[in-house]
């Protein structure tokens, strides 16, 4: 069977064994590493398509299948062609499992073999996704890769949990694998858990890579550790994953992180960070954070990064977006988000280039100087 999701290896960094290569999906192709922005109800919050595409110069988006399945349907995405036609978005899409959000309802859901009854945030009505419902989901959806369902542990989580909790995501996998309906057209990825302890990560990955899936995530880490947490689980579990496939590291977005994950030979990246700071009035900038509803930017008439190649920065002051934000008015929104998308997508084309050279390690280095981070 030809697999929809290929990867292409093109360098590895001397420096740090960064991975340079390519995604090839039936909408395109992703250059990577890559930060996806988040569109979660099949928007990016207040972005249009083409601003997506002309502006931030995103190259794939996700959108998240429990929102999806709540409101408007997943049936009804179906009827509308699929959520390419629905949202109109021509270049791929990933869907995430929808797990994270069911396991994030503490107190309204209950986790069983056969899968999660909970209870919607929306209105309380009840819903069980089990691993076939959750593919029933992603196939009307039709996202070019799509997650299988898997068990977010909390963090901390006792190693007896964990290690039941990575072990029902791994009979999840299998049964995913066998209810997807649509695999010449979908490629389907394995989650990676076992939450801090490196042996379950360790068979977690083996019992997935067995399972042979197009492509594989590492879930269930940036739930809330220490950043050394983090890094040491990250550095950790990548090397365990197939080279000659996708590396997914799910749930990351601030620069810091996603540099360190390119360092550790991960291809793609999402958050939903850069569009929910915007709507609190912060900018990422090569020098920091600039939090623009500050009195101090008031009277300030130069952009929000001098250093930026976006719409906003071409068009407008901190001043001005001050006064909008200020103002509660949607087009502050607007520009920040644009803004901070760009930034990201926009940091990850300086980290290919970097990889390109063998000289991210450096670049790492300086930017976090710039930017005001600890090493």
């Amino acid at each position: 069977m030809k697999q929809p999701i290929t990867y292409e290896l093109l360098h590895e960094c001397k420096q740090t064994g960064a991975r340079r290569g390519i995604v090839h999906t039936p909408h395109g192709d992703i250059q990577t590493p890559v930060f996806m922005p988040v569109g979660t109800q099949a928007t990016v919050k207040s972005m249009t398509p083409e601003e997506l595409k002309n502006e931030v110069k995103a190259e794939i988006i996700l959108s998240n299948t429990y929102h999806l399945y709540l409101r408007p349907g997943n049936k009804i995405v179906k009827e509308a062609g699929g959520l390419h036609n629905f949202m109109k978005w021509d270049r791929p899409i990933l869907t995430d499992c929808g797990g994270f959000q069911v396991f994030s309802l503490s107190d309204l859901r209950t986790i069983t073999e056969e899968g999660v009854e909970f209870k919607s945030h929306l209105d309380g009505s009840r819903h069980m996704f089990s691993p076939e419902k959750v593919m029933e989901i992603e196939n009307d959806l039709g996202a070019d890769i799509i997650m299988s369902f898997d068990e977010c542990c909390p963090y901390p989580s006792t190693y007896e949990y964990t290690k039941q909790s990575m072990e029902r995501t791994t009979r999840w996998a299998k049964r995913c694998k066998e209810a997807h309906s649509r695999p010449e057209e979908q490629g389907l990825f394995g989650i990676i858990q076992g939450g801090f302890y490196e042996d379950l990560r360790e068979q977690s990955a083996k019992d997935l890579i067995d399972l042979d899936f197009p492509g594989y995530a590492i879930g269930g880490i940036s739930v809330g550790e220490p950043k050394e947490e983090f890094l040491k689980m990250l550095k950790y579990t990548a090397p365990l994953m197939p080279k000659n496939k996708p590396r997914y590291l799910m749930g990351v977005g601030t620069p810091d992180y996603l540099i360190e994950a390119a360092m550790a030979g991960i291809d793609m990246c999402d958050c939903v960070l850069p569009t929910r700071i915007a709507r609190n009035g912060t900018a990422m900038t090569w020098n920091g954070k600039v939090v623009v509803r500050n009195a101090t930017y008031e009277r300030d008439w130069g952009p929000l990064d001098p250093e930026c190649d976006c719409y906003t920065c071409k068009n407008y002051s901190r001043a001005y977006i001050r006064h909008l934000v200020k103002a509660n008015e949607i087009l502050g929104i607007r520009l920040l988000s644009i803004h901070n998308l760009r930034f990201l997508t926009n940091l990850m084309e300086r980290v290919k280039i970097e990889i390109e050279h063998d000289n991210l390690l450096t670049f790492r280095n300086e930017f976090y100087k710039k930017y005001g981070y600890e090493r």
